[in-house]
């Protein structure tokens, strides 16, 4: 059966990796990516790095599999010319530039519509066309801080903490894909089109969740308490011989359970670990009980004994350790594909499983222009027009 999105066309004029991302799902399940760059430069996550394998950054490699790269001088007519006819063919419009860019560039979504009157146009900006602070640049760390999630990572003695992944930018991508799939929804359903405005702001508050309830509920803001979660406890890392184990000890039968492969159930019996909520007001006393422990052995041994216990529990792992791990081969959520360039390469997998319908890496990562005489084929182009149009700068 063909993808879920196949058939569908996307015009990706966004760079770095909130609109990327984006393109880069909807590709992973069928729809064609057509990613249109400057010449010369392109994306400008290409010159990230290092590392770089043959000149292609690892950091562009990571978010750009499943899509065609043109080309095209924005400030020529022509090459104008070029997009408004890709437009008139497209489904879906990814962006995400600071806001204001696509007015001096004639791109703004009603100026689409009169190319495409059903399309469908996702704008990620960091703060949202609405937003008194609409008009501020915004990188992923900016975000993270200005939207309290740096906040509340990290350990309280130290200073607030960004996560270790492009948190914002990335789950810009996720609603931005969610915003599309639902803009189809309701094209199917009326044959309109519609404006999808996402940002990185609220995608980050979004997922404030119970730490904004907290708020919301008592007034009182949420603190820093490192890998301890603020509702349950014991829920975080602990010491061993050899590096830390994880514990999660979400309800009280599970605790019964956590305490006797301890071997220290009179636990049970002490007032201040007696139930959750005293627990929760006892956390340090009681951290400082199991690492007394659970330095004694190693981190495999207290999995092992946890594990038989049915207790949940894990390893910090590093991320070599993660990405040669069985499970990631029987997920196959490392791939290798052929790359023009850089030779075989290695990119993270689908981690959406559709069981008629799945999604796959079909394309590895485009070089710059890659697809660019591909593309002006498909509209009409002769091999003379694109070389003059080439010795003219316009791609």
């Amino acid at each position: 059966m063909d993808k879920p999105l196949s058939g569908l066309k996307v015009i990706d004029l966004s760079r770095f990796i909130a609109g990327p991302y984006c393109t880069m799902k909807l590709g992973d399940m069928g729809a064609e990516v057509i990613k249109v760059e400057t010449p010369g430069k392109g994306d400008d996550s290409r010159e990230l790095g290092p590392p770089f394998l043959e000149g292609e950054s690892a950091y562009y490699l990571s978010f750009n599999r499943n899509k065609k790269s043109i080309t095209l001088n924005m400030r020529e007519e022509q090459a104008k010319e070029i997009l408004r006819q890709l437009i008139a063919d497209a489904d879906i419009f990814v962006e995400n530039f600071r806001i204001g860019v696509t007015e001096k560039m004639g791109l703004t979504y009603e100026d689409v519509r009169k190319i495409k009157e059903d399309i469908i146009y996702c704008s990620i900006t960091g703060y949202g066309h609405n937003s008194p602070y609409r008009e501020k640049p915004s990188f992923d760390v900016m975000v993270q801080g200005e939207a309290g999630l740096m906040s509340i990572t990290g350990f309280p003695d130290g200073p607030p903490q960004r996560l270790g992944v492009a948190i914002a930018d990335i789950l810009g991508g996720f609603h931005a894909v969610e915003g599309i799939l639902l803009a189809l929804l309701v094209k199917n359903k009326t044959g309109k089109g519609q404006f999808i405005d996402v940002s990185l702001m609220d995608s980050i508050i979004a997922i404030l969740t119970y730490q904004a309830g907290n708020y919301l509920a008592t007034g009182k803001t949420p603190q820093r308490v490192g890998n301890r979660h603020p509702m349950i406890t014991p829920y975080e890392s602990f010491e061993t011989a050899d590096g830390y184990v994880i514990f999660a000890v979400g309800n009280q039968r599970l605790w019964e359970s956590f305490v006797k492969a301890l071997g220290r159930e009179e636990l049970n019996s002490d007032s201040r670990f007696a139930d959750m909520q005293s627990r929760n007001q006892n956390p340090v006393e009681l951290k400082a009980i199991i690492e007394g422990i659970t330095r004694q052995q190693k981190t495999e041994k207290w999995v092992a004994v946890m594990e038989e216990a049915g207790v949940p529990c894990g390893r910090i792992r590093t991320i070599d350790q993660v990405l040669t791990d069985p499970h990631v081969a029987v997920r196959e959520m490392v791939v290798e594909k052929e790359h023009p360039l850089a030779g075989p390469i290695k990119l993270i997998g689908v981690p959406t499983k559709l069981s008629l319908t799945p999604g796959d890496v079909t394309l590895p990562p485009p070089t710059l222009g890659q697809h660019t005489e591909e593309i002006l084929t498909t509209l009409g182009y002769s091999k003379n027009e694109i070389t003059e149009m080439q010795e003219k700068g316009i791609i």
